[in-house]
């Protein structure tokens, strides 16, 4: 009987001690993965982006619904300045359907870069009518008249949105090979995902309407992009990373084709760009040591800082 009650007892004691060290494995595997320590130059990488998603975030959201992560999310923007002149545009239901979506859609790409490292506060954006307009105005090397509006109406704001996905795609694109630590790969390639989908969805949008005229401008759709194609590669001093919706045929897929629903290379894989590259395209100058374009104070991170020229942001 006594050897017996033992084992009873043995067995009693037992059950809860191994549910307490499996709990403990469990709960050191993921403390362990919380604080895992990635490499400087891995941080680095995956901060840079932060600068692209909170503009395109702002953009959308607002575009969209008429408000933007002060509102919706406001623990993502690190107590950053809100966006300049950015507002609600005159969308049919569809698009509003599909720019809420891409709105919301980086909320959580913010917020998986922050849940991955530190990360940074919103930098100070410039989304005002007047800053598209500039880009258009240098795409085609004169001023448009009426001035450019990309809150107008749909067309307006899908060119406009031509502008923002793609220059941060390259940017994941460029940035893959030079990761370390499967936790920054596997976050890029997410990332990545749904930002290639987004300039998808975009170029579908106005492929289909490629041959129309921007009204009141005597320009199409594909005239359009190509412009604005040509004004980043301009601006990236790199050659051609960028192409619109209709290309001579030697760059259309297989050498075969003009029409250019996806832009790709030669093999048509996706085209990459350096954070160096991409600030010289968003300041709007060519010149990643000047602020200017859509971040007037500049971006943010440690790699944006480095190349400006007064330090992490310039006085207005």
């Amino acid at each position: 009987m006594v050897a017996s009650s033992s084992a009873v007892s043995a067995t009693t004691t037992s059950g809860p001690m191994i549910i307490t060290t499996i709990l403990l494995i469990l709960l050191a595997s993921t403390t362990s993965y919380a604080n895992f320590k990635l490499p400087k130059s891995d941080t680095k990488l995956l901060e840079f982006p932060l600068n692209l998603e909170y503009l395109e975030c702002e953009f959308f959201l607002f575009g969209s619904l008429g408000r933007g992560l002060d509102q919706i999310q406001p623990n993502l923007t690190g107590g950053g300045p809100p966006p300049i002149g950015v507002r609600q545009a005159n969308l049919s239901a569809l698009i509003k359907d599909v720019i809420t979506q891409f709105g919301y859609q980086e909320v959580g790409h913010i917020r998986a870069i922050k849940s991955t490292i530190r990360g940074f506060p919103r930098p100070l954006l410039n989304l005002s009518e007047a800053a598209f307009a500039n880009v258009m105005n240098s795409a085609f090397g004169e001023p448009l008249y009426p001035p450019f509006d990309p809150y107008a109406n749909d067309m307006n704001y899908l060119l406009a949105s031509y502008v923002i996905p793609y220059v941060g795609l390259t940017g994941y694109v460029g940035a893959n090979p030079y990761l370390l630590s499967p936790v920054a790969k596997k976050l890029v390639a997410g990332l990545l995902g749904i930002e290639a989908g987004q300039d998808a969805v975009i170029r579908t949008l106005l492929y289909k309407r490629k041959t129309e005229r921007v009204i009141p401008y005597n320009y199409t759709v594909a005239e359009f992009t190509n412009r604005i194609s040509e004004l980043r590669n301009e601006l990236g001093h790199t050659g051609i990373r960028d192409e619109g919706l209709i290309v001579p045929r030697y760059l259309g897929a297989e050498g075969r084709v003009t029409g250019n629903i996806l832009s790709g290379d030669k093999n048509s894989l996706s085209y990459s760009r350096t954070p160096r590259q991409i600030l010289r395209i968003v300041y709007e100058n060519g010149n990643e040591h000047y602020p200017g374009g859509f971040y007037p104070r500049g971006a943010n991170g440690t790699i944006a800082r480095k190349y400006l020229k007064y330090g992490a942001y310039v006085k207005e």
